[in-house]
């Protein structure tokens, strides 16, 4: 695996640096392709918390965890547990539906152990569909804020292209939006 370690707000040590890659080298089984996979990880200071983001590029999807914690350590641990468990949900779902998806090329999934989980949680318990207005971004975060959701979805009205504007953890917003304009 190809590490990127980056420090905001803190020096990345020798011992920081060592620590992140000897716990995410664990992770190397997992991973078929091992030299082609790319690893960021960014460790931040903020008043007395300590942040950790990893960052894990597969060729058919990211694996991402961000955690929070007073002590730096302890940080980067749950944020590779975290990595373990989303691969584990991964693939509990790929075992039950009997699909190995593209993710299947990049993860060596005979390596994760099945996560046990009760069946009810995967279930989807709602649907719902709604005509998409175009409208600017002030506009969709006004809805957003009258509705308190967390985040809004919308057609910006300047692109013709699906969007969502979302509230951040750190503050602010942020907007994703599709590649694929609507035809």
């Amino acid at each position: 695996m190809k590490y990127q370690i980056i420090g905001k707000n803190i020096e990345v040590t020798e011992g920081i640096s060592s620590a992140l890659q000897n716990k995410l080298a664990k992770m190397d089984k997992y991973f078929l392709i091992k030299e082609d996979v790319e690893c960021r990880c960014v460790v931040s200071a903020h008043n007395l918390a300590q942040k950790v983001e990893i960052t894990i590029f597969l060729p058919s999807m990211p694996l991402r965890a961000e955690v929070s914690n007073e002590d730096l350590y302890a940080a980067i641990d749950l944020a590779i547990d975290k990595l373990e468990g989303q691969m584990r949900k991964i693939k509990t779902r790929m075992d039950r539906s009997n699909n190995r998806l593209s993710l299947g090329k990049a993860i060596d999934f005979d390596q994760v152990e099945s996560e046990e989980r009760d069946e009810e949680k995967d279930v989807v318990v709602r649907a719902k569909s709604y005509y998409l207005q175009p409208m600017t971004i002030e506009e969709a975060i006004t809805r957003m804020e009258a509705l308190g959701h967390p985040f809004f979805m919308y057609l910006d009205e300047e692109d013709d292209r699906i969007s969502t504007v979302y509230i951040r953890n750190d503050g602010g917003y942020g907007v994703i939006q599709a590649e694929n304009p609507i035809k």
